[in-house]
């Protein structure tokens, strides 16, 4: 299974749950599980998380590029079903700048539907419309797998002594 990341993942992982100097293993094992091809972030959500940005996040996000991003080109025809069935027709501008990247994070896991899960920290909120829609709820719609990032810890069975369990 390949475990696409959202960019929430890696910010609230940074800020919230696993700083950089109080849990260095938690990025190594990232590192290593982007190495193994097991976790991969899509260029888009990469290209947000770096773009005119110079914070810890974003310096460490480009020295391990090679590492992180997934080599690869999402379906434009696959974007535009994710915008047409998972958010609405006739989106507006404003829904298109309120849905930001998310539409590419689910177009690419769309190519494998049978192999790859997405992963992020937003909470369904199934009544929200359009461009305010929520991915687990757009994942639930297009038969998309979608877990947070608790879930892909322990499937990858995350632990500070992880070099040992692999």
């Amino acid at each position: 299974m390949l475990y696409l990341i959202d960019e929430n993942v890696l910010i609230d992982a940074k800020r919230d749950y696993y700083p950089f100097e109080r849990v260095p293993e938690f990025w190594d094992w990232l590192l290593y599980m982007c190495s193994e091809f097991r976790i991969k972030v899509p260029l888009e959500i990469y290209e947000r998380l770096v773009e005119d940005k110079d914070d810890d996040l974003a310096k460490w996000m480009k020295a391990n590029s090679s590492e992180l991003l997934l080599s690869e080109y999402v379906d434009e025809t696959a974007i535009e079903y994710v915008k047409e069935e998972g958010y609405g027709s006739n989106l507006s501008d404003i829904d298109i700048l309120k849905m930001g990247n998310d539409p590419f994070l689910i177009a690419y896991a769309l190519s494998d539907l049978t192999h790859r899960t997405v992963v992020t920290t937003e909470q369904s909120k199934p009544t929200r419309k359009r461009g305010n829609r929520h991915i687990p709820d757009v994942c639930n719609d297009l038969d998309v797998r979608c877990i947070n990032t608790f879930k892909l810890i322990q499937i990858l069975d995350f632990r500070t002594d992880w070099r040992n369990a692999v």
